[in-house]
């Protein structure tokens, strides 16, 4: 049976991760308040934002601002969007 939780960003009872996706405190805490459908959600952006913004995740300003963006959306309820980025018309 899948570990339910009350998933912070989506408001609700949802499916939790199968283990923390982060290293760290953010990690646990990710594990403990996220669900796996807000976790693919981030996912996605965060591709965007690296192909957008064409980040180096070598380069630790990178990964420290992808980190800020992540605890941003899941945190704090803020739209993280990539500068430039249109969605496909349908």
């Amino acid at each position: 049976m899948a570990r339910m939780i009350q998933c912070v960003k989506l408001k609700r009872e949802a499916e939790g991760l199968d283990y923390p996706p982060y290293p760290g405190e953010l990690g646990k805490r990710i594990w403990q308040g996220i669900s796996k459908e807000a976790w693919i959600e981030w996912t996605g952006i965060q591709t965007r934002l690296v192909n957008e913004n064409r980040l180096n995740l070598a380069d630790a300003r990178a990964r420290k601002y992808l980190a800020e963006q992540m605890e941003r959306f899941l945190f704090e309820d803020h739209d993280i969007e990539a500068q430039g980025f249109v969605p496909p018309s349908a």
